[in-house]
């Protein structure tokens, strides 16, 4: 493939690309690019947020290039502050280790295992004495780190920063240096820490990597971004049936989202997609597609099927009409009662109005009756609120 095949390959939904054009050189060599994709196993499960990454990674491998796998076991254990208004907590060893044995499970599902550089940081990390950590910190100034957002941000609302916080993204940098990188990939939010292995492997004396930022997919709430933390996430361990459940509460305007950054549908398809929408078709029948791509690309084609067949058990027997309403409800801290998310959703006239539907077997949740009247939605859920037989709503917690 040409290089300006490949580059077309490569520019498909990301964000950004610099420098294109060094890339291009580099692609012109006709050698196989190092490129780079840092974790760090602070949880011990992936979703289909960290796909987005992955999926582009796979398109890398296909192409030819040597992608490099980074878990950052040493970075983990300091916490990256990309996006923190607090200084997060560190990990241990211990803990840092079990969530990288489950990373590396759980990325085959979509890397070809044979094609791929699985590393750690610690291996060069902790090989460096202090004086070695001392001159990596003199690379760069105190002004430099609070150009970060997110440490200026801290610094103007006269939040603490850690020192050992500003070591994360030099951290990140000389990981370019240990491994060489020509290419590395990283969220829209990692572009500072991108940027800073770019000048720390000039620093070094090395040519320079390209950087690719990818789109920051939202979770199911539409609104922030895909966390386990938050409760709005579809993990790629999900069950089949949960994870189908999931996709299809997506609203129809997220799902095009979804679709562009997750399908391996080509974007001639999904430019007839769309088309189909606009011409009258049912958004429900694209959701649908989708919904079985994914629970097929995570467990098989006959689970996406029995998927398909339990959702539709559950939905259509109860006849939920496709375009129920969206409804935004808030809670207070990090959950909400079923009773009050009723009333809020206007389910329900009162809060004692909901208790009494749920005792007389009356309310569902994605379509499974609810008995527990201390049941709690949590911050970041998404599901569909049934009251009696013709009162829905799509439900966001906020």
């Amino acid at each position: 493939m040409s290089p300006k095949e490949q580059l077309e390959i490569i520019r498909r939904g990301c964000d950004e690309l610099l420098v294109e054009s060094e890339l291009a050189d580099k692609l012109k060599s006709g050698r196989p690019l190092r490129v780079k994709a840092g974790f760090d196993p602070t949880a011990p499960d992936l979703h289909l947020g960290h796909t987005v990454l992955l999926n582009k990674l796979r398109q890398l491998q296909e192409l030819g290039h040597h992608v490099i796998f980074l878990i950052g076991d040493f970075t983990g254990m300091i916490g990256d502050p990309t996006g923190k208004n607090a200084t997060r907590p560190p990990l241990s060893r211990a803990e840092i280790e079990t969530n990288a044995s489950t990373y590396k499970t759980q990325v085959f599902k979509i890397l070809d295992e044979k094609k791929i550089e699985i590393a750690y940081n610690s291996a060069w990390m902790d090989q460096l004495t202090p004086a070695d950590v001392i001159r990596l910190a003199s690379t760069s100034t105190v002004a430099r780190m609070l150009e970060r957002d997110d440490f200026g941000k801290r610094y103007k609302a006269q939040q603490p920063i850690a020192i050992h916080e500003f070591l994360y993204p030099l951290v990140q940098g000389y990981d370019s240096v240990a491994l060489k990188a020509d290419l590395e990939l990283g969220g829209t939010d990692q572009k500072f820490n991108l940027l800073m292995g770019r000048e720390l492997q000039r620093h070094y004396g090395q040519p320079q990597q390209c950087i690719l930022t990818m789109p920051l997919l939202e979770g199911l709430d539409g609104v922030q971004k895909m966390s386990k933390s938050l409760g709005n996430y579809v993990g790629v361990t999900d069950a089949p049936n949960e994870m189908f459940g999931k996709l299809m509460s997506v609203s129809d305007e997220l799902m095009w989202r979804y679709i562009e950054l997750l399908s391996f549908e080509s974007l001639a398809a999904i430019a007839k997609w769309k088309k189909d929408v606009e011409g009258g078709r049912n958004p429900r029948d694209i959701k649908v597609a989708f919904a079985q791509e994914i629970v097929a690309r995570f467990h098989s084609k006959a689970a996406a099927d029995a998927a398909l067949t339990d959702f539709e058990a559950r939905f259509k027997q109860g006849e939920i009409p496709d375009d129920i309403p969206d409804v935004i409800v808030k809670a207070d801290g990090g959950d909400i009662a079923i009773a009050n998310a009723l009333k809020q959703a206007g389910l329900t006239a009162s809060t004692s109005e909901a208790l009494r539907m749920i005792e007389q077997g009356g309310v569902r949740l994605d379509g499974e009756k609810v008995s527990d009247k201390a049941l709690k939605l949590n911050k970041g859920q998404q599901v569909v609120m049934q009251v009696g037989k013709r009162k829905f709503a799509r439900v966001a917690v906020k």
